[in-house]
C-alpha cells in the first residue's frame, strides 16, 4: 500500500461533509480538524513502514525455521561417506554383482 500524502485524508474528510451539507470555512476549528487528519495521516503512514519491516523479519525467522526443520527431518543416509583418497575404491555392492534369481512358481492344490 503506499503511503497516504499528508492532505488526502483532509481532502477526503472536507468533501465527505461537503456532500452531507457540513461545509468547512477557514478558521480554527477547520485548522483543528487539518492538524488531526495530518496525525491520523502520519500514524497511518508509520504503521504501514512498521508492518512492512516486521513482515520481512517474520518471514526471515520463518525461512530459518523451514531449514532448521527440514535439517531436522531430512532421511539419514546409513552408508559412510565415499572415500577422499582416489587410490582406495569401494567395492560394488552385493546386490549390483548378484545375479537375478528366477521366481518361484506358485503350485495350485
Amino acid at each position: 500500500m503506499k503511503p497516504l500524502n499528508q492532505d488526502d485524508l483532509y481532502h477526503n474528510l472536507r468533501e465527505f461533509l461537503k456532500d452531507k451539507g457540513i461545509d468547512l470555512q477557514q478558521g480554527s476549528y477547520a485548522r483543528g480538524i487539518q492538524k488531526s487528519c495530518s496525525l491520523l495521516t502520519d500514524a497511518i503512514n508509520l504503521g504501514q513502514q512498521s508492518f512492512g519491516r516486521a513482515k520481512t523479519e517474520i518471514d526471515k525467522k520463518l525461512d530459518q525455521m523451514r531449514q532448521v526443520i527440514h535439517e531436522k527431518t531430512a532421511p539419514t543416509s546409513s552408508t559412510p561417506p565415499p572415500a577422499t583418497d582416489s587410490t582406495k575404491s569401494a567395492p560394488p555392492p552385493k546386490s549390483a554383482t548378484a545375479k537375478p534369481r528366477a521366481r518361484k512358481k506358485k503350485t495350485r492344490k
